[in-house]
Order: C-alpha cells, then structure tokens, then sequence
C-alpha cells in the first residue's frame, strides 16, 4: 500500500452535550435544536437511529455525533458541518444545499440524495443508489467520496456532480446518468460500462479533482484507518455520459 499522503488540520471541540438515548426523534431534535441555538458545536451522545439530526443546518454550527443516526440527518442542510463517529443510516444529505459531512464509518442507502452542494466522506462503504438525482447549478458542484465498497445503482440519474468510489461499486452503477462524473479506483471491463456512457483514464484536471478531495479524506479518516490513500490521483478512472443528452434516443421527439 502506498504510504504517502497528505492531509491538512483537524478540527472541532463541542461547546455542549446532548444525550439522546431512547428520546422519540421529534423530541430528539428540538433537545438538539435548543442546543444549536445556544451554541456554534454540539455534541450529541447516544444517537439511537434518531431522524432529521442537523436538518436545515446553516453555516457556523456544527454536530458532532457519537452513535447512529437516523434517516435524513442533514437534510436540506444549508452549511453546517456534521461528523459521525460511526456509521449513518439511510438518505443522509437528502437534498443537501452546501455544508460537510464525515461519517466514521458506512453508510445506508441513498446518501446525497438530489444533493446539490457541499460534501459527504463516508471512510468506509456504502449502501444501493448513493448520488442518486446528484445535481449542480453554477459554482455550486456537489461531491461525495466512498473509502470502500458500493452498493448497486451508484450515482443512478446523476445530473452534476462528483463522486470518488475507492472500492468497487455494484450492479447497475450509474443508471441514466446524464451529468456530473464519477471517478473509480478499479477500472471496468468493456462490457460493464453502461451504455451511454463513456469510460476513460483520468486526465490532470481530474487528477486535481480527485487529488483535493483525497487529501479531504486523509484528513478525516487517516487516524482511524492508521494509513492514508494516495493523494496522487494517479490511476483513477472517469466515467461520464457520452454526450450531453446520452438517452436522446430513448424519448419521442
């Protein structure tokens, strides 16, 4: 394994706890809710599958979340920070409009669901349909990176956006993307490439693209992992559509 990488600065001491435990999740959020108002950290303890943590979630506050969380933690968030020190449940940044995302393990299913901005990094795998409806608009471009393997549908109707797959995906990857690109560590054989799409050796924009993101990655999980991935962005491979309407031909004129 190639043991040289770079990372820059850890962050973050929370101002106040929470304890969930069993707390209902309405109840759960607005503990959490009050906590955010009184202060810019919030750790929260003993999250126990409770849904919308961090939902909303603007600029300059951040959730440092020891357990799992449920469904839908940082939906619409619009800037927050979120750091998971475990896995994460399904649709985490479900339309997610800016912000960051750490989570210090897997992922359920369809993370960054219609994202449209900001940053997932999940150190370990990921569930089916992860990307799935990914979108961008202007300066706003989307990304999320997956340390090990993915479920089937990755990146399922992308639109924009980024996603860096360092395991293998699954089955289906990538149906009716349409936009954005995806970057894999493992590249397909011919007839795994879906149709429509075109697959290809990384190029030095890619390279930097994916370069950034990694060395985000190291600076996340590199403690955890005792090793960091090689930030070099050499030997990645990029899929994308063929052309800027790849299922034209599928739809009555």
């Amino acid at each position: 394994m190639n043991r040289s990488y770079e990372t820059v600065p850890r962050r973050k001491v929370s101002d106040v706890s929470v304890t969930l435990g069993t707390e209902h999740f309405t109840e759960a959020n607005a503990l959490v809710r009050e906590a955010l108002g009184q202060a810019a950290t919030v750790e929260i303890r003993e999250a126990f599958a409770q849904r919308y943590l961090g939902c909303g979630m603007q600029a300059g506050k951040t959730l440092l979340i020891h357990g799992v969380p449920g469904n839908d933690m940082a939906c619409y968030m619009d800037g927050g920070e979120i750091e998971v020190f475990g896995n994460a449940q399904d649709q985490i940044g479900n339309t997610m409009n800016d912000g960051l995302v750490i989570v210090h393990g897997r992922c359920g299913d369809a993370a960054g669901y219609g994202m449209r901005g900001g940053k997932i990094f999940v150190r370990d795998g990921c569930g089916w349909r992860v990307g799935i409806h990914m979108k961008q608009f202007e300066d706003k471009r989307p990304a999320i990176v997956i340390g090990g393997d993915a479920g089937s549908f990755l990146g399922e109707y992308m639109a924009g956006g980024v996603i860096v797959l360092l395991g293998k995906p699954g089955r289906y990857l990538a149906t009716g993307m349409h936009g954005g690109v995806i970057y894999l560590r493992h590249e397909l054989a011919l007839e795994e490439v879906p149709k429509g799409l075109v697959q290809g050796a990384v190029d030095d924009a890619d390279k930097a693209i994916v370069r950034s993101l990694l060395i985000e990655y190291n600076a996340h999980f590199s403690d955890d992992l005792g090793y960091g991935v090689d930030t070099s962005g050499e030997g990645f491979f990029r899929l994308r559509p063929a052309s800027s309407r790849p299922y034209a031909s599928m739809y009555a004129n």
